[in-house]
């Protein structure tokens, strides 16, 4: 609660700062403000485990909870780096701009802190609405536009269709409380609404990772939103409905059984084949990191075949994949900026008139196809034991597959940036691009080097 609460805090700050002149000191103060946080989040391990770290039955200080919250504000801090330069056309919006990403990150951290079904709702709907606005931030631009109405719509749906599946399993339980709900389901004689309302729940949170058949509104809301607004659905959106998703089926196991499984099955392989093979054919760099960021989607499905050891192997495989993307927008970001377009062949020659972005970029992509030694190689092989030793051998099988054909188009990029020529002369990049670029593929390969700093957090 400490957490959400200085998040808040720094939220108000940011709207504050404006009227007070205080723009220039936004970024670093509220980035201190984050680290401070930070801080609080990770010291829940020193915590005496007697303490009750349950508020109003709402929500709960647990170990999971701590160690996404801390992997969401590290991402965050990574988003306002580089929202000073971004932003830096439209200064008279800039701190409301600062003050949204700071209420989306206090919408993820209730997230997956929840205990009650109703702050479930609520940080899912601050966390979307957030959204909503960042997606349509460009006012003048006809695409943003079109992403913010059509995600506003798609997600709106979604959303319905959660707080429907909320009210049929308090129908069917009487309880918004988790813990009550979890021991409840693990009995006989619920009514047939119960799993109903869990599976429409879970079908809303699979439009929020854009998980097929629910991925239609990600690559054209990709493609039309600001480019970190497509950093932030990309990776720290994404990670929180995967890590919210487990936390609602892990205590389900019995009353849910081989159906829910044989779901997630279908689920993961139709999202790892239709991401991959669609974004073969993609031309423009954010609508293949969308098909891409699907692909995805459904190897973190695969976590949750496994609830035993899911807690872990999530934990570990989003943060690889989010350093990698968060790399990886950083450079796109500058790469495309004043462009018309965000496609391939911008990235033509960069290899040569800027190499370290480049070989950041190339490591990020390596990190995502899942190479050595990087921690999204390691990341995969993590999933894909654990999920052969529950048995679904054909669901490894198809993750294999899908990694070789991530390659392709992987390379595609790759290939631009180092056998082509530039089209364009070098540009001048902010300092705080190359620290975010460097120190999030540089963490990348650290926790691929040492994953015990992870793994431990969970065990």
């Amino acid at each position: 609660m400490q957490v959400l609460i200085t998040i808040v805090s720094l939220g108000v700050f940011c709207l504050l700062a404006e009227i007070f002149n205080l723009r220039k000191l936004l970024v670093p103060v509220t980035v201190i403000g984050l680290l401070g946080v930070l801080g609080i989040s990770l010291g829940f391990w020193s915590i005496d485990s007697s303490i009750d770290t349950n508020y109003l039955n709402m929500m709960a200080t647990t170990k999971f909870s701590s160690a996404f919250s801390s992997l969401f504000i590290v991402l965050t801090i990574f988003i306002l780096l580089m929202s000073d330069d971004f932003y830096k056309d439209i200064p008279t919006k800039f701190s409301d701009f600062i003050a949204i990403k700071i209420f989306l990150l206090a919408g993820a951290v209730a997230m997956v802190s929840f205990t009650n079904l109703a702050m479930f709702f609520l940080g899912i709907e601050i966390l979307s609405i957030s959204l909503y606005i960042l997606a349509a931030s460009r006012r003048l631009d006809i695409k943003s536009n079109e992403a913010g109405m059509k995600y506003f719509l798609m997600g709106s749906f979604a959303s319905g269709i959660i707080l429907f599946g909320i009210c049929l399993v308090y129908g069917a339980t009487g309880y918004f409380n988790l813990e009550e709900i979890y021991a409840l389901s693990q009995g006989i004689g619920l009514p047939t609404w119960f799993p109903i309302g869990v599976t429409l729940i879970v079908i809303g949170m699979l439009f929020k990772i854009a998980a097929a058949p629910f991925h239609f509104w990600a690559p054209d809301v990709y493609e039309g939103s600001p480019a970190l607004t497509t950093a932030i659905m990309s990776t720290l959106a994404k990670v929180v409905a995967m890590a919210t998703l487990y936390k609602l089926l892990s205590g389900m196991t019995v009353a849910l059984g081989y159906k829910v499984e044989l779901l997630i099955v279908i689920i993961s392989i139709l999202s790892m084949t239709i991401g991959n093979i669609m974004a073969l054919r993609q031309k423009n760099v954010k609508r293949m990191l969308a098909f891409s960021g699907i692909s995805h989607a459904g190897f973190m499905l695969m976590a949750l075949l496994t609830l035993s050891t899911a807690a872990t192997t999530l934990l570990y495989y989003t943060t690889a994949y989010a350093l990698a993307g968060i790399a990886a927008f950083a450079v796109i970001i500058m790469v495309t900026k004043n462009k018309e377009n965000e496609n391939i062949e911008n990235f033509n020659g960069l290899g040569k008139t800027n190499p370290l972005m480049a070989a950041v970029l190339t490591a990020s992509l390596l990190s995502m196809a899942g190479i050595p030694i990087f921690s999204g190689f390691f990341a995969k092989f993590m999933l894909f034991s654990d999920t052969v030793k529950a048995g679904f051998l054909i669901v490894v099988i198809a993750g294999v597959i899908n990694s070789i054909i991530s390659v392709g188009y992987y390379f595609k990029l790759i290939l631009a940036m180092y056998t082509k020529d530039a089209e364009t002369e070098k540009q001048a990049i902010p300092f705080s691009y190359y620290v975010v670029a460097v120190v999030a593929i540089a963490l990348n390969v650290v926790i691929g080097i040492y994953p015990s700093l992870l793994t431990n957090l969970l065990q």
